[in-house]
């Protein structure tokens, strides 16, 4: 348990329960909900229970109980409310919020319990859409704010490509219903960020199209043999860091060369999209906001 994070800041608390650091704050002195710690310069120090104790306030704040209503209670029956909440329905912060615990943890049986117990109720596709992506969504700003490393990171998005991995496998098995499309996927070469692009894979192969998944860091000119086997490919890639945005022109020029007389086609997702003129792609190049947009399209 040595790499479990034992103390938060009020500003980590802030970043995981989504209550403000001044209202948390208040909510202190006036109704002693929390008692934080303070060090030799007298900073606010918060305990992993103090944390869990926020994230159950804030479900029942959110649920609609007045912050009064909720100092008054006992604090062992702070868990108990929670549970009545989350046996009368499905609650989405509930849910995001154990996960949150079970990263800051390190801690898989809580990942585990919650997707299961999820499971029960809805599809993977639901959890994933529901759930998996607003936490994923929130990685980036507690990884920037220093509330999680990146160890924490990586231990939950891996845990969440096991559960893409499950899924995807079970559609594997079938075969595809829609001939007319070959949809490849893969990462620009030094581009590692794949959750995106593993889900994408599952969208496209839950419509029955062919996938052929190629990973992360795939150079263009490796893609060419694939058009001596397939006509009408549509390859897939998701942008997060590389093409730089200097890079960008370069790349597109070059899959250009590379498609050749070809007829195949480039989709493309993730943040440096941003720095795409759109106006002046080529037809066979097509940028999407979203998954979900994607998604649509298909």
């Amino acid at each position: 348990m040595n790499n479990v994070k034992k103390s938060f800041s009020i500003r980590d608390l802030e970043n995981l329960s989504g209550i403000k650091a001044h209202t948390i704050r208040i909510w202190e002195k006036r109704y002693q909900l929390l008692s934080p710690e303070r060090t030799s310069t007298n900073i606010r120090t918060y305990s992993l229970s103090s944390l869990q104790k926020l994230l159950n306030i804030t479900l029942l704040y959110n649920n609609g109980y007045k912050i009064s209503k909720i100092a008054k209670l006992k604090e062992t029956d702070i868990p108990l409310v929670v549970r009545e909440i989350v046996a009368k329905s499905s609650t989405k912060n509930h849910a995001i919020n154990a996960f949150k615990l079970s990263m800051i943890n390190f801690d898989l049986s809580l990942f585990q319990n919650t997707y299961n117990s999820l499971l029960g109720e809805k599809s993977f596709r639901e959890i994933f859409w529901e759930y998996f992506i607003p936490l994923l969504n929130e990685l980036g700003l507690l990884w920037q704010t220093d509330t999680i490393s990146p160890s924490h990171e990586h231990f939950i998005t891996n845990l969440i490509k096991q559960k893409i991995y499950t899924s995807t496998e079970k559609l594997q098995l079938m075969e595809p219903i829609n001939n007319e499309k070959v949809f490849v996927l893969f990462l620009p070469e030094n581009e590692i960020h794949e959750i995106g692009l593993l889900f994408i894979n599952y969208e496209i192969l839950l419509r029955g199209y062919k996938t052929i998944y190629l990973g992360q860091t795939m150079p263009l000119e490796n893609l060419v043999d694939l058009q001596n086997y397939y006509t009408n490919i549509h390859y897939v890639s998701y942008f997060t860091v590389v093409p730089t945005k200097d890079r960008l022109g370069k790349y597109i020029d070059d899959f250009t060369v590379m498609r050749d007389k070809s007829n195949s086609k480039l989709w493309v997702l993730g943040r440096q999209i941003r720095h795409i003129n759109k106006e002046k792609l080529p037809p066979y190049i097509r940028t999407f906001a979203s998954v979900e947009q994607l998604s649509k399209a298909l």
